[in-house]
């Protein structure tokens, strides 16, 4: 096993379940070794510009983008643009290369990895990628002839890959903290007080406004009695919804059992205090879900590449995890229904916790962790 690693690069962007299993990543590694330089290589335009230097590490960018198929005239730029792109990330990549001196490149998806993992490898430098989907992105798959080691969030990753040998399942890594609280501690500071069960839910920016028009249904139903607590993050939808509440007659005013917020920034607090998680499934909120051990309903996301959203959620699923309802079957009541009848179950909300237990992989940034010393 090799030493631990002076300089590191990660490579990542798009979304935050790309960039998120990273910064546990690198977070550990500095707990490890104070004195790691570590150096992210993101997108110019990509989410992870923000996210990056708000989790306190270096950045710096290539100039990549994607590929769009529609023939519109202003997407036939943007593909020229692309083309233009992908013929000057690999200078840039190297370049970077040359000047940080890495010891290991570990790229956990979004375009930006393409180029840097891609030049890494040329140039002899070790390198690793992570998977946090059930389905590997294209980069991922373009990557897979380079990368010395893919690292997957579950078994059954394993078979869609072209060299299982090189093929390490080791969970998806969730930042640190998810876990500085007890679910008592956390249901205290968010002001719970009694001991109605917790709802969280949230649609991300994906079709979100469809759903968030059956959240309006739904909170409508609770409004009658407050059989839970719930805390729902609407997102870009939040007049939207708040609108249609009170189109309904509900005035959250007089139900203080029900929150609703522009956005859940405090979710490793909300998580942990949850009994019951109503999302999609996308990468980072599986992590986040499996982690914890939270039960879950899953409405996946049916606009995403390779519906991967859904063959993430099915894994849990067949698990005992979580239940899956596909977005045409999942209006306000049936959510509704559902959620009532498995927060009444207590022998099934426990089962589907165990369940998630076991498939989040605890230590999982831990076995990432000792996979990259065993490139060095």
């Amino acid at each position: 096993m090799g030493n631990a690693p002076e300089r590191v690069i990660f490579t990542c962007g798009g979304t935050a379940g790309h960039v998120n299993p990273a910064v546990a990543l690198a977070q550990l590694m500095i707990a490890r070794k104070p004195d790691t330089e570590i150096l992210f290589v993101g997108a110019e335009r990509g989410l992870e510009k923000d996210l990056i230097p708000k989790a306190g590490f270096a950045f710096r960018t290539v100039h990549i983008s994607s590929f769009h198929r529609s023939m519109k005239m202003a997407e036939i730029k943007h593909n020229l643009i692309s083309v233009g792109n992908y013929l000057r990330a690999p200078r840039e990549a190297r370049r970077i290369l040359r000047e940080f001196r890495p010891q290991v490149v570990i790229g956990t998806g979004g375009y930006a990895s393409f180029p840097m993992v891609k030049a890494a490898a040329k140039l002899g430098i070790p390198t690793a990628v992570h998977e946090s989907n059930m389905v590997p992105g294209l980069t991922t798959r373009l990557l897979e002839p380079f990368a010395d080691r893919i690292m997957v969030g579950f078994e059954e990753c394993r078979g869609q890959y072209r060299h299982p040998d090189r093929v390490v399942v080791t969970g998806t890594p969730v930042r640190g903290d998810f876990f500085t609280r007890t679910k008592q501690q956390a249901r205290e500071e968010l002001g719970i007080r009694d001991e109605r069960p917790l709802i969280v839910s949230f649609w991300g920016s994906l079709g979100a406004a469809g759903m968030n028009g059956e959240m309006a249904t739904f909170l409508a139903l609770e409004a009658a009695k407050e059989p839970f607590h719930h805390i729902h993050g609407a997102g870009g939808g939040y007049d939207a919804l708040l609108r249609a509440l009170k189109e309904r007659g509900v005035d959250l005013k007089r139900h203080p059992s029900l929150e609703v917020r522009p956005y859940i920034y405090d979710m490793d607090r909300a998580l942990r205090a949850a009994d019951l998680v109503l999302c999609r499934a996308g990468a980072s909120t599986i992590s986040e879900l499996t982690a914890l051990g939270v039960p879950a309903l899953i409405v996946p996301s049916p606009y995403v590449t390779n519906n991967h959203q859904e063959k993430n959620a099915r894994v849990l699923e067949r698990a005992g995890g979580a239940c899956v309802l596909l977005e045409d079957e999942a209006n306000g009541q049936v959510l509704f229904q559902r959620s009532c009848e498995i927060l009444r179950d207590d022998a099934r909300r426990f089962s589907m916790s165990a369940a998630m237990e076991k498939l989040g992989i605890p230590d999982a940034a831990e076995r990432i962790y000792q996979t990259v010393l065993e490139l060095l």
